[in-house]
């Protein structure tokens, strides 16, 4: 299948490099060069612009992106992506953005012919290379199944959550508990320690007891504890500070404009404004450890 692919950072990149895998031909953009260039080694094919990738004719056109703005900006911009489409095409954005924008945005794109899905990831960098990401995929039933395929060559698990800007709604819900279950997972931990026990043998008993969560039994945030984690290497990689800030505060943007209380969420959100603040956003999140003191060494 032909494919556009805009946006090769730290998630884009492993996604397109196993599009390449399997088989689809690639057109791909990003305003870094060395990340286009290392695509083009592995068999894609670079583009100028949004605009001269959607100019290629291709079938779908996948974005990873930073934020709303750019998101609105390569889609419906000047010289942007629907600009340039000269037949009706299926665009899946995979960008973490808010629940309305999403919204916004398929609306203009099927005003002019063009289909879309939201399709927000879950799994991280790791998740990304190994193409066992999941997929939370919001849009019409239809457009689901064609690209589903697709889909399936970069992650593990689809989901189709319901109609458009559903898939950033449950991805938005995850986060913020994954945000909440890291802090709570660093107090607990923390708490355990200074009380004498040792840390690997607390993480032993919280991940086969009620505690247990992924945050404990999977990306421990105690130095030490597991290796192969950020915590294991000076919370370098992962998922930064910074991006799960961005996501909590995408999730208490959200609560407000449905009324919904979001007590922990917002709490979650306040501690981590306060790390970044500090001068940590961009270590990995479970570094949120060393609000409670822990260092490692």
């Amino acid at each position: 299948m032909r494919i556009g692919f805009i946006g090769l950072g730290n998630m884009g990149a492993p996604m397109a490099r196993n599009l390449v895998k399997a088989g689809h031909e690639l057109f791909v953009f990003d305003l870094s060069a060395a990340a286009v260039q290392s695509l083009v080694e592995a068999g894609a094919t670079a583009v100028e612009s949004p605009a001269a990738a959607a100019a290629q004719r291709p079938e779908m056109i996948i974005t990873m992106l930073p934020a709303a703005q750019h998101v609105k900006s390569v889609y419906l911009g000047e010289g942007g992506i629907v600009s340039a489409l000269q037949v009706p095409t299926l665009l899946i954005d995979s960008s973490t953005i808010d629940t309305q924008s999403a919204r916004d945005v398929a609306s203009a794109v099927q005003a002019q012919g063009h289909s879309m899905l939201d399709a927000p990831v879950s799994g991280g960098t790791g998740g990304a290379a190994a193409g066992t990401l999941t997929f939370m995929v919001g849009g019409a039933q239809a457009d689901f199944e064609r690209a589903l395929p697709v889909l399936q060559a970069m992650g593990k698990n689809i989901v189709h959550c319901g109609d458009a800007g559903t898939g950033q709604a449950a991805k938005v819900a995850n986060n913020m508990l994954l945000g909440i279950s890291m802090i709570a997972t660093s107090e607990a931990m923390s708490l355990g320690v200074a009380l004498g026990v040792d840390p690997k043998v607390l993480a032993g008993i919280i991940n086969t007891a009620s505690g247990r969560c992924w945050s404990s039994d999977t990306y421990n945030p105690f130095p030490g504890v597991m290796e192969g984690v950020p915590s294991s290497r000076g919370y370098t990689g992962g998922f930064g500070t910074d991006l799960m800030l961005k996501d909590l505060g995408l999730a208490t943007e959200a609560a407000r404009q449905v009324r919904q209380p979001v007590i922990l969420g917002a709490a979650a959100q306040q501690l981590y404004q306060t790390f970044s603040a500090q001068g940590n956003g961009q270590l990995d999140f479970s570094a949120i450890i060393r609000m409670y003191g822990v260092q490692e060494g």
